[in-house]
């Protein structure tokens, strides 16, 4: 028994070595790797999401508000920008390629648009003229038999047996017979055949007949063709009834289909030419002389009327008639255009993605854009964009999907609407103001200090202009607390006639305006906020700018693209948009 129970404890000692050996070997080593490999996932998130729901963003873990899931990390992939800027995906070149994306440049483009339209040629609806009976009767006979036929004015179109016009001529004969006794009557009588559109020489005929008229001819009043013939041969016809349409084919309108999308486009006394397929070859010109006020509820299409001289009847109304007109917005100048596939829609908002530049990665802003009338396969671009730009012009939807999954701002997450807006009437004016800051801006670049000291005088002015009394609450309150210093600096530079004066006074007036447009908004397509860390002692300097090419207005010539672009505003976009902090002494520069 001894030696038994000796070789199972000797068995059980060397179990016990073998699993602590293994854990040695093995455990070990696997706990420190999920450390690791935790401590590294922990280290590479940025914030937490929600799988189902990525715009669901928070600092740390928890459960999604809309499905209740688990929140997930999202690492940075080694990247900071898309943390530091929502409006911009970063893309791999693989990703890029894979989605197939390719961007066009935004360019300057003649507003001129040529439209094709289709309609047909229809009668001209002021040469349209019925022929009416004057009198009541029956249709003893018709002279014109079908329609199509062509008349002349003046020509017999029927005749008609009218029992009161006998009974008309006996009163006028009486009458006559007693015209010295009962004159009065005898006018009578022969106004009563007029009322029945019967002419003087048909009454004199009656005056002077023997017997009485049994038929009376009706005649036609215009020229034309035949449209209608409403009666046949024995019809009875009461005063005013319709006998025939005639009309006048020497003139004929043009009828063209115009869509809502094309209406911009559409001016009165634009030029239209057109052919129609029945007369091969030939070229026919006219312009618009009516565009319908009421949309066709159910073709949703406008009627676009021209009227066409047609003297040899080569125009058949109901002939198809395919349309071209020549038009444009009005516009002097050239506009920016982009594709119209660059554009992704939803609701009132506009997007498109403009290729980033100065990113280590590849990448795209998302862009708001104003857009104007389309210009066949461009849209006009009124506002949001520059010429040089790229857009993203095939793969939009691509990038726009990423960006959802990233969580960044897309078509279907607009960012924040940035709190109330001042006036547009305030804007317009503080617009005219920051114009006159870059004039002075430009002349402390060019070191011209007269300039500075005039442009300066003209700033105080149009400051003088600025109307508060259009701010209310606590906007009227920021600028209250704005408008002295802007004046004082301003005042400040125009008195100096020393440069390093003039530019430290900038400097102060630089920061309030800044503050200003942040806090009112201007209503430039752009302006970009720069900053020199070396002015002043290496303390840095701020100024904004028209043009995004580094111009520093605190060395000028001596070092002049010293600086960096901090933050861009756009028109309609909330400022600090690109969410970049005001750092106190900028890192990283222009030489």
């Amino acid at each position: 028994m001894t030696s038994r129970n000796k070789r199972i404890g000797t068995y059980i000692l060397v179990a016990l070595g073998g699993l602590l050996l293994g854990w040695l070997i093995f455990g070990g080593r696997t706990a420190d790797q999920s450390h690791e490999h935790a401590a590294g996932e922990v280290a590479g998130a940025t914030e937490y999401t929600c799988s189902m729901h990525p715009q669901i963003r928070q600092d740390g873990p928890g459960k999604c508000p809309l499905c209740g899931m688990d929140l997930i990390p999202v690492s940075n992939g080694g990247g900071t920008s898309s943390k530091a800027n929502r409006f911009v995906l970063e893309m791999t070149p693989e990703a890029i390629a894979l989605a197939n994306i390719q961007t066009t440049p935004v360019e300057l483009v003649n507003p001129e648009n040529e439209l094709t339209l289709s309609g047909k040629v229809s009668l001209n609806e002021q040469e349209v003229s019925s022929i009416t009976a004057k009198f009541p009767g029956r249709i003893e006979r018709l002279y014109v038999n079908f329609t199509g036929q062509e008349v002349r004015q003046g020509e017999r179109l029927a005749s008609i047996y009218s029992p009161e016009l006998i009974s008309a001529q006996r009163e006028l004969q009486e009458a006559a017979r007693a015209r010295d006794l009962m004159p009065e009557l005898y006018e009578a009588a022969r106004g009563k055949l007029k009322l029945w559109k019967l002419t003087d020489a048909q009454i004199k005929r009656i005056e002077n007949a023997s017997e009485l008229i049994t038929n009376f001819d009706i005649y036609a009043n215009t020229s034309g063709v035949v449209t209608e013939r409403l009666v046949a041969a024995g019809d009875y016809v009461t005063t005013g009834s319709v006998l025939f349409q005639v009309a006048n084919l020497s003139s004929v309108w043009v009828v063209l289909d115009a869509y809502e999308a094309d209406l911009a486009w559409i001016k009165q006394d634009a030029n239209i030419t057109f052919t129609v397929p029945g007369i091969p070859g030939k070229e026919f010109t006219a312009k618009v002389a009516f565009v319908t006020p009421v949309l066709d509820p159910t073709t949703r299409a406008i009627e676009v009327r021209a009227e066409v001289t047609n003297p040899d009847k080569q125009l058949k109304p109901g002939m198809f008639a395919d349309a071209r007109i020549k038009t444009s917005t009005g516009a002097k100048e050239q506009s920016l255009a982009v594709p119209s596939n660059a554009v992704l829609w939803t609701g009132k908002r506009s997007v498109v993605y403009v290729k980033a530049e100065g990113q280590e990665m590849p990448a795209f802003e998302m862009r708001e854009v104003t857009l104007g009338p389309r210009l066949g396969n461009l849209y006009l671009v009124e506002s949001g964009l520059q010429e040089g730009e790229e857009v993203v012009s095939n793969g939009a939807f691509a990038v726009d999907g990423a960006a959802q999954l990233r969580g960044n701002y897309s078509m279907m997450s607009p960012p924040p609407a940035g709190g109330p807006k001042a006036p547009e009437a305030f804007q317009k004016q503080l617009t005219e103001l920051v114009n006159q800051y870059y004039t002075l801006k430009n002349a402390l670049v060019a070191s011209d200090v007269p300039a500075a000291r005039q442009a300066a005088g003209t700033f105080v002015v149009k400051l003088g202009k600025v109307d508060m009394g259009l701010l209310e609450g606590p906007m009227h309150e920021q600028w209250m607390q704005l408008l002295p210093a802007l004046k004082s600096n301003a005042e400040a530079i125009q008195k100096s006639r020393d440069l390093d004066k003039q530019r430290a006074a900038f400097s102060t007036l630089s920061n309030h305006l800044i503050e200003a447009v942040e806090v009112f908004g201007t209503q430039h397509a752009v302006a970009y906020k720069q900053s020199c860390p070396m002015a002043f002692g290496d303390k840095g300097a701020f100024w904004l700018s028209e043009k995004q090419e580094i111009r520093n207005p605190y060395f000028g010539e001596a070092m002049l693209a010293c600086g960096e672009t901090e933050e861009t505003y756009r028109n309609g976009q909330a400022s600090g948009a690109t969410e970049a902090k005001q750092p106190s002494a900028p890192q990283g520069h222009q030489h």
